[in-house]
């Protein structure tokens, strides 16, 4: 059997005496798009997080490619090939769009290939070529998740964490989102997705897990996890 590019097994996450997960595992394989299902709070944030190393697992494990990679920082596991476009963009807002997107090509071991991974950025997203000198601050909400996941392809992942981005956008805006999504994942990017619209993400995933108060409760393909009952009645209004 082939070793999945992503595996969490049994992760806990605390924020002092706060438990942020208490067991969540799944399982990401190469070049699928998974899906983190689960209501606001469910812990789908921090298991994001974790894997990207922005904060420790209490316990636990986070194999990529086989390897652990849990204490490692952001910086390491950005280069082994992870990228988060994080919940709520955290850009450098007084900085030009540019700029920001040259930031994410930081952790590349070879900074010969920041141009050509511009450009590709730019291909995918037109708008941010036209707006490259702008300053990140001034620009609308479905620009700058445009932004924000156009940084995350500067590191050239393969893996990509998606948080929540359809949060707060413009149906039309989410619905380009994700038809850049699909054509990434045809392009053989592997993706993992976190999102609130749980008929949204298992329109477009493979496979899912559902989280509840911190813990993985369902797992599955997507489409066995649109039919279950138990699904369709705490999410989908349904059943």
């Amino acid at each position: 059997m082939s070793v999945p590019l992503l595996r969490i097994e049994h992760l806990e996450v605390r924020y002092g005496d706060l438990i942020g997960v208490s067991d969540v595992s799944f399982e990401v394989p190469e070049g699928r798009v998974v899906a983190l299902l689960g209501s606001n709070g469910g812990g789908k944030t921090t298991v994001l997080n974790a894997v990207a190393g922005l904060i420790p697992a209490h316990s636990g494990t986070i194999a990529f490619r086989g390897e652990e990679i849990c204490g490692e920082s952001a910086f390491a596991i950005v280069r082994k090939g992870l990228a988060l476009s994080p919940e709520g963009w955290r850009l450098f807002v007084q900085q030009s769009v540019e700029n920001n997107l040259r930031l994410g090509a930081t952790p590349l071991h070879d900074k010969a290939r920041t141009a050509s991974l511009l450009e590709r950025v730019y291909e995918i997203f037109p708008i941010l070529k036209e707006r490259r000198n702008q300053r990140a601050g001034t620009m609308s909400g479905g620009e700058r998740q445009m932004l924000a996941v156009g940084r995350a392809l500067m590191s050239d992942p393969k893996l990509l964490m998606l948080d929540e981005p359809s949060l707060g956008l413009a149906p039309a805006v989410v619905e380009s989102m994700y038809e850049t999504f699909g054509r990434l994942h045809r392009e053989g990017l592997t993706i993992l997705l976190a999102e609130q619209s749980i008929e949204l993400a298992l329109e477009v995933s493979d496979f899912a897990t559902v989280l509840q108060v911190g813990k993985s409760v369902l797992s599955g393909t997507a489409a066995a996890l649109a039919e279950d009952p138990q699904v369709q009645k705490a999410y989908l209004g349904t059943g």
